[in-house]
Order: C-alpha cells, then structure tokens, then sequence
C-alpha cells in the first residue's frame, strides 16, 4: 500500500512544496536522459552513417564536434535565458526544438544536413540541460526530498552515456542508424506534454535584467574556441597552429568575459556564482572526473569491438556493470547520505572508488578476462561516480539565489562539457603516442601477418593502458579537490550550502519517494 508523505504546516520559512514536483522529476530526468543519451548513441552510429551518406574520414569528426561546440558554446547563454524567460518556457521550446533537430538527422540525405541538425541538437540541447537541472533546484527545497531528487537525476546523467552505448548498438545492429535520431522524438514529445502539464515554477524565481549582450558573445566565441582546440588537438596535433591559435583566442577571451562579468551591473554569469568556494571545488572536481570517463567511455568500447570482437549491441551490454554501479551509488547511497555527513566525504571517496577501478583497468590485456577484470573494474567505477555525482549536482546549484539557477546549472553542464573534450582529446593524444612507441619498438620482430596483427593489437592496448594511468591520476586529482575545497558540513550543522530543513526523522523521510495522486 502506498504511504504519503505527512503535509508540513505553512510556514513562511517553508513554503509550501509544489504537489506536483515528483511527477514533473518524471519529466525532467526523461529530458536529461535523451540529452545524455545523444552524447554516445551517435558515436555508435557513426560509422554507418559515413558510409550511408559519403561523408570522408576528415569531415566525420565533424558530427561530434558541431553537436560538441554548439551545445558547450552556448550554455551559459542557455541558463540565462532559462532564468530571464522562465525555466519551463526554456525547458519546453528546448524540447520541442530537440525533437525537430532529432527528425532532421534521421531524415539526413547528405553530409551537410546531417552536420547542420548535429549543431541544432547542441543550440537547443544547450537550452534544454541547464532549464532542466534548475527547474530541480527550484522545485525541491526541502534537504531529504532534494536528496532523493538529485540522486535520480545524478544516476541519469552518470549511466546514460553508457545506456546510450547499448541504445545506439542495438538501433544500429537491428534497424538502421537513422533510428539513433529518430528514438529522440518520442522521448522528447513524451517529456514536453508531461513538462507541459505538471510543471508550476515557483513564482518570482525570474531574473528580468537585460541580457549581457558582450557576456553572451565572449562567452560564447571563448568556449567555441576552447573546445575546438581540444577537437582539433585530437585529429591533429598540439603544435598546430590553428590548434594553438584556438587556445590562445579561447584564453583571451574567457579572460575578456571575466573583466566584463565583474563590471556589468547584470552579468551574464555573477562571479558570486563561482566564487563561493563550494561550487567552484564542484565545478572544477566535475570537470576533471569528467575528463577521465569520457576517454574511457571511447577506450573500452574500442577495445571490446576491435580487440575482443564484440558486437555493437554485446558492446552496450558490455557496460551494464557501470550503469548499475551509478545508479546504486547515486540512488542508494548519495542520496541516503548526503543529509547526514558533509558533501565532501562523499564525493572524495567516491572519486577515490573510481580510481581504483580505472587502476584495475590498467592492467588490461589482449586476452584479459571480462568477469574477472573489466566487470569489477566497471562496477566500482559506476559505484564511485554515482556516489559522487550525486552531491555535487546538488551542491552546485545550492545556496544560489533563484535568479541565478540558470547560469549555476550551466555551469554544471559547462564543466562536464569541456572535460568531455578535453578528456577524449587529452587521452587520445596520450594513447596514440604510446601505441605508435610499442610499434616502433616491436613491428621489427612480427615477420608474418599473424604476428603483425598481434603486435597491432598490443599496441592498441598499450595505448589505451598508457591513457588509463593518467585517468587514475585526474579521479584522485578529483577527490583531493573535493575533501579541500568543498566545506559544506552536515545539513544540521546549517554550513554553506546546507540543505534546509535536515533536522527532520532522516529514516522516516528515506522511505517514501512520494508521488502525488
């Protein structure tokens, strides 16, 4: 039989919780799932895709990197429009935009229209992801339910990347890669006319001053620059001289934004956002473990499919272990926790777990066991960055005014948005150096094809184990920054960014994920 949560007298330094908030989480982790999703389904996709529409090696990377450079470029725009507009308008037109995006892709009958719905999906993905995190930080005000809220959306934005593995292989295997973008539209109208019904944002959480137009456009051009110049670092080289010409813009930009942010009077992004010192160790820790899953993401499943033999669809399987392991932590743990002990000494463990599965990942072979190494390498992963992510999706946008729930919530998608990049940039390049010194060191001595095949497929491994011992390096970089910087204390401790309302029966509170009827 189904339990209520008992109602909390009216209370001016309670207000009233919206009935409909769990209903509208439905929705709101439905969205993010697609957004997530769409960062890895295509990559399954892709090779057939390229073959399909005739699309050269060259231009291939561009179906990543203008979804990459319009989604990471205009974030921050995105949660001020979220804030300025309204978060359900925002989150909304995001949606409805998505879905059109989404059937153009599918409908692709060249290179050209295929790219232009890729940068589509980025510019209303941008929209959709930080509307959707602040519509969460609006919404659920009270520490337990902000617990259980954070922990369903942590697990979704940790393992959907991962579900998007299995997703992509199975819609590419048994369909047809058009379906990769076509599986979007019922996700996304599904999500808006829930969206649409359930959602009641909190009134006067608006931010009405004028848009920061130079804000906009510095921000804009220096994170297009910064991601760019990962991109390219990857398909080129770090000497490059676009390469490096797209770092320098991006730093001088960036530096631009800063000035100007702290002279405006209604600044696109409040450096008071990013200068309290719990968000900004969450920000920077986020980034970085970011940077480490991303390579991995991109290393496993090449390692499965070329030197295990895996099928797309056993590829996606293949990942199931991490997805639990992120949900567990997330759900079961982050969220059972986070009203009890401090932020940090959840997510500092949390990262040192993943650590120690991306260290057993280091020893992988050409002939290493999946049960006995890459499942408990996967479990642990998923376990320690479910546990978290958890706390510190919700610690990012705690403690923000509500007008600036917007720009803290992209701020979260910023920096996952550049780690990406710079992760899948950064371990390549790092892998690729390794593999071309393992063949140069052993092609001499593989005299037939066999032997040649297997000196190429140990160097591939080489590579990859050689990148994995930088990501362990990032996940404890991760979790040094988050028992240092992060000092938010227990809820009833009432520190920075602690939950309101923690003082309560925590085990009464854990039993009930309420839906109101």
């Amino acid at each position: 039989m189904s339990r209520t949560a008992p109602s909390r007298p009216a209370d001016p330094g309670h207000p009233t919780p919206d009935p409909m908030r769990w209903k509208a989480l439905v929705f709101i982790a439905l969205a993010q799932l697609m957004v997530v999703l769409d960062a890895t389904i295509v990559n399954i996709a892709l090779p057939s895709a390229q073959q399909d529409l005739g699309i050269s090696d060259g231009n291939r990377q561009w179906v990543i990197t203008a979804y990459a450079l319009a989604f990471g470029g205009l974030l921050l725009f995105g949660g001020r429009i979220a804030d300025l507009w309204g978060r359900k308008n925002t989150f909304l037109t995001g949606l409805v935009g998505f879905a059109a995006a989404s059937a153009i892709g599918g409908a692709a009958q060249n290179e050209a229209m295929l790219l232009a719905s890729r940068a589509l999906q980025g510019v209303f993905g941008a929209l959709l992801a930080p509307a959707a995190l602040s519509l969460l930080a609006v919404m659920f005000t009270d520490g337990k339910e902000r617990a259980k809220a954070f922990g369903i959306y942590g697990a979704i934005a940790g393992g959907g990347g991962a579900v998007g593995l299995i997703l992509g292989g199975v819609l590419t295997e048994y369909l047809d890669w058009r379906w990769t973008f076509y599986v979007n539209i019922p996700f996304a109208v599904a999500a808006a006319v829930g969206a649409y019904l359930v959602i009641h944002e909190p009134a006067g959480a608006r931010n009405r001053s004028p848009l920061d137009v130079p804000g906009v456009v510095l921000s804009t051009l220096g994170l297009v620059a910064l991601v760019y110049g990962f991109t390219r670092a990857e398909s080129s080289d770090w000497s490059d001289p676009l390469t490096v010409t797209m770092f320098v813009s991006a730093a001088v930009l960036l530096l631009a934004f800063v000035l100007v942010e702290a002279k405006v009077k209604a600044p696109l992004l409040p450096l008071r956002v990013l200068t309290d010192r719990n968000r900004g160790g969450v920000y920077l820790a986020l980034g970085l473990a970011v940077i480490s899953m991303f390579g991995l993401f991109l290393f496993l499943t090449y390692y499965l499919q070329i030197v295990k033999g895996y099928s797309p669809v056993s590829t996606g399987f293949a990942f199931m272990p991490m997805i639990v392991g992120m949900i567990t932590g997330s759900t079961q743990i982050g969220a059972r926790l986070m009203t009890r002990v401090p932020a940090r000494l959840l997510m500092g463990p949390g990262f040192l777990v993943a650590a120690v599965g991306m260290l057993l990942l280091t020893q992988l072979d050409i002939d290493s066991s999946y049960a006995a190494l890459l499942l408990p390498a996967m479990l642990l992963l998923g376990l320690g960055m479910g546990t978290a992510f958890m706390p510190a999706m919700s610690l990012a946008t705690h403690g923000v005014e509500a007008r600036d729930a917007g720009v803290a919530s992209a701020m979260v998608n910023t920096s996952q948005q550049v780690g990406g990049a710079i992760g899948t940039a950064l371990l390549n390049t790092i892998a690729a150096s390794a593999t071309t010194a393992y063949l140069k060191d052993h092609a001499a001595s593989a005299t037939t094809r066999s032997a040649q095949e297997l000196v190429g497929l140990k160097a591939m491994v080489e590579g990859y184990t050689s990148a994995i011992w930088f990501a362990v390096g990032i996940l404890v970089a991760s979790a040094v920054i988050s028992l240092t910087m992060i000092n938010a204390g227990r809820p009833e401790e009432g520190g920075p960014g602690a939950p309101a309302g923690a003082g309560e029966d925590a085990e009464e509170e854990l039993k009930v994920p309420v839906i109101a009827h």
